[in-house]
């Protein structure tokens, strides 16, 4: 079923220097492999009048200081930080100036964001969610927006992973629990008037 460019938002998760380049601290090949799908997909958004939201994952160097028990440093190490070469998105994406980004700073996009207010201001009801990384970020936004009302859909083979079988059980707990699953080459959208 075709997807109407104007209730319509392309997520895109944290495709970023730090995860997807191969001198990022925390790079995994098949996100880098996934820029090309990514793209793909913002592009057509693009053409169609849909919406595209980046969101990027920065973290201020001091945000886990004293925290009880939520500290990303100490699972991952220090990455994305902010104002770094590591969190700006990678360059062979087309960001213009009408998409929106978000700046986060957990696993979840919705989290301490105004990205919520922006899709509900704009009439916002299906989010094709693609991205890096699938059992991470990915995950915990797609459903955060199921939670709150959006029909959340993971295009699968515009998203990035570290093991293959993160990437399975991703796309299958997203599949039964709350959202839907597409590719790129099924993404069809309504003609605008």
């Amino acid at each position: 079923m075709p997807y109407d460019p104007d209730t319509t938002a392309v997520v895109v998760v944290d495709m970023q220097n730090g995860f997807c380049h191969p001198d990022g601290s925390l790079y995994a090949p098949p996100s880098e492999a996934a820029v090309g799908e990514v793209a793909s997909l913002v592009d057509r958004a693009h053409e169609a009048g849909a919406r595209v939201v980046y969101t990027r994952d920065v973290h201020p160097p001091e945000q886990f200081d004293g925290t009880h028990y939520y500290d990303e440093f100490d699972r991952w190490g220090e990455h994305v930080l902010e104002g770094s070469w590591e969190a700006r998105l990678v360059d062979e994406l087309d960001v213009r100036p009408a998409d929106h980004v978000v700046e986060k700073h957990t696993y979840d996009a919705f989290h301490d964001t105004e990205l919520d207010g922006w899709l509900s201001a704009r009439g916002i009801d299906d989010l094709l969610i693609c991205g890096t990384l699938a059992n991470v970020c990915v995950l915990h936004t797609a459903g955060s927006a199921g939670l709150r009302d959006y029909r959340p859909v993971l295009v699968t083979d515009a998203i990035g992973y570290i093991e293959e079988t993160d990437h399975e059980y991703a796309v299958d707990h997203a599949d039964w629990l709350f959202g839907e699953t597409t590719t790129v080459d099924a993404v069809d959208f309504l003609p605008t008037c």
